[in-house]
This record gives C-alpha cells, structure tokens and sequence, in this order.
C-alpha cells in the first residue's frame, strides 16, 4: 500500500507544486511554484468546468442506478421461473470491459447509428446529434454508465434484502401494513447500511470515470462532457503539462477522500446510534 498507493499520492503533490513541462521533465531544472498551478487551473475555468460537468454525471448515474437497481433487487428477491438466468444475464453489462461499452454506445449513438435510426423508424422525432451536442453527450455518456452501473446496485441491495427477516413483514401484514407501507417503513430503513455503503462506492467508482468518456466524446463538445479524470489526462498526456495535470488530480483526490470521510462518519454515527 505504501508502495503503490502512498508513495503516487505523495510524489503527485509534490510535482503539483513544481513547474514540470516537456522541457524539463527529464532533466533541466524544475522550478518551486507552490500553489500556482492550482491558481491558474481555477483562473482558466476548464478546471471548474470539469468538476461541474462530473458531480452532475456522477449524481445523475448514482440516482438512476439506485431507483433500477433497487428496483431489480425486489423484482428477483421473489421466486420465479428463469429468475436465475436473467439475473445472469443483466450482470453481462457489468462484466464486459468499459472500453468495448464505450465503443458500443459510441457506434449506436452516432449519426448513422441504430438509435438514430430507430428514432426516425418510430416517427418519434428529428435526427438527434448525440455524440457533438452538449446535453445530448452528456445524456449519452449517463445512460452508458447507468447500463454498467446496475448490476452492481441490484447485487448489493439483494444481499442487503436477504439479511431482513420475513417476520417482520408477517409482523407488520399481521397489523394491517400494505406493500407501499412495508417499503417505506421496513424495507428502505432496514436497507440504510446497504445503501450508505452503495452510494459511497458508487459515488467513488463514477466519479473517476476516464476510459468512457474519453473514447466516447474524448471530453467534447467544447467541454461539455470534459471530467475531471479526463482533464487531468488531457493536461500531462496531451498538452504536456504535468504539474498542472498532478494538480488537476489532487483535486479529484480530494474531492474523493472528503467522500470517503463523510462515509465512515455516517457509519460511525449509525454504529453509535443503533448501540
């Protein structure tokens, strides 16, 4: 861990406060700038661009994951013929590589592509530019990652589902309850840990999106799907810029590390609370 995680992490910070470009990176000298890097990423305004355009992906992708696979868990928490096989099958957006998903919406979602087609087959409106208009790309790239991401939601929250007693609903059936009732009363509050713990490593895992958006879109139209992983990428791998693509990620990093404190404190709240 110290190796492969604490040394990057620290060697970052330590070139975000340098000014390392292509001329320099191999030998020359590196400059101390202390914060500039930061300061003229947040004067330039991609920076921020990208932290909006991510919180919005990113809550956009955990809600809609969360409501379908909450949605899935209750469908296969009951006995059916075949319930098995197409669990099975929904995992198969999950196991397949990002990359082969970003290639596959990228073709159905371009100009010529099967959802354009459809679209006009149906009579259900004009020829829509996904892929190199502003809010239709960033449509693109959630439902793209809604797709991944519900497997994982309808595994955590079925295993959640099978720790609640069936008591408890004879329990409450016994006093009258209906379904809608059981839900928000028994089902939802029984499921919390389920659902801090999904909303954390939700929030983790698509928060960092990079190969997606970065074969998909590449960060266009004009910055309309740029993420902060991507941003970063595109400062040290595109335009060389490698102090200020460190900075870039140390923000990210931050963003995420205040995430993960905020959750082991509801855990910690909710620990104390329930003894």
């Amino acid at each position: 861990m110290l190796f492969f995680v604490g040394y990057p992490i620290i060697d970052n910070i330590r070139l975000s406060l340098l000014d390392v470009n292509v001329m320099n990176v191999s030998h020359g000298e590196q400059p101390f700038v202390g914060l500039q890097n930061y300061k003229d990423l947040f004067e330039e305004g991609v920076l921020v661009t990208s932290i909006v355009n991510t919180m919005i992906y990113t809550v956009s992708c955990i809600v809609l994951q969360f409501i379908i696979g909450l949605a899935f868990a209750l469908l296969f928490s009951k006995s059916f013929r075949f319930a098995q096989r197409l669990r099975g099958f929904i995992m198969i957006s999950w196991l397949l590589p990002a990359t082969i998903t970003a290639m596959m919406y990228k073709f159905m979602f371009s100009g010529d592509g099967v959802v354009n087609e459809l679209i006009s087959q149906l009579h259900l409106g004009s020829h829509v530019d996904w892929l190199v208009t502003p809010v239709p790309a960033m449509i693109t790239l959630v439902i793209a990652n809604t797709w991944i991401g519900i497997p994982f939601n309808m595994i955590l929250l079925t295993t959640g589902l099978t720790t609640i007693p069936k008591d408890i609903y004879e329990s409450a059936s016994i006093d009258g309850a209906n379904a809608i009732q059981k839900f928000f009363r028994l089902t939802l509050p029984l499921l919390r840990p389920a659902i801090y713990s999904l909303l954390v490593l939700g929030f983790i895992y698509t928060f960092k999106v990079f190969e997606l958006v970065l074969i998909a879109t590449h960060g266009g139209p004009v910055n309309a799907t740029q993420m902060m992983s991507t941003y970063a990428y595109k400062l040290s791998f595109e335009m060389f810029k490698f102090s200020q693509g460190a900075a870039a990620a140390n923000v990210m990093f931050v963003i995420l590390f205040i995430v993960g404190i905020l959750y082991l404190w509801m855990v910690r709240r909710e620990e104390v609370s329930s003894s």
